[in-house]
């Protein structure tokens, strides 16, 4: 008998199909978060690569604590800023099965404000 899925997988499922019907040509900007840190990564679905990630494990950052929306706004900044040397413009998000709140939501709007367009 198969176990049984999980709410948060089926969130992550119905969030990716969503994603796929309308991101056309795009890249799509990965986050996933832990009670510890955060990590963002700008995947090109197509060939299957990852362009850019960035953590609040990066030794770029120097951060006290990788846990926290001080530490999602500097992840979001390294990711854009990664993304535009990789010369990505235009992508989607995709909050996986995370709730756009917080640290999600955090990492997303300073990402906006670096110049990723979502």
């Amino acid at each position: 008998m198969p176990a049984k899925e999980s709410l948060f997988d089926k969130r992550t499922r119905r969030n990716r199909y969503n994603l796929k019907k309308r991101a056309g040509n795009r890249l799509r900007l990965s986050v996933h978060r832990t009670n510890k840190h955060i990590y963002a990564q700008l995947i090109d679905d197509s060939n299957g690569i990852t362009i850019a990630s960035a953590s609040s494990q990066d030794k770029e950052l120097k951060l006290n604590s990788g846990s926290g929306v001080e530490a999602a706004v500097a992840v979001g900044k390294l990711v854009a800023s990664r993304a535009k040397k990789a010369k990505a413009g235009d992508v989607v998000f995709d909050r996986g099965g995370f709730v756009y709140h917080g640290r999600v939501k955090a990492l997303a709007d300073s990402a906006r404000e670096a110049g990723l367009a979502f």
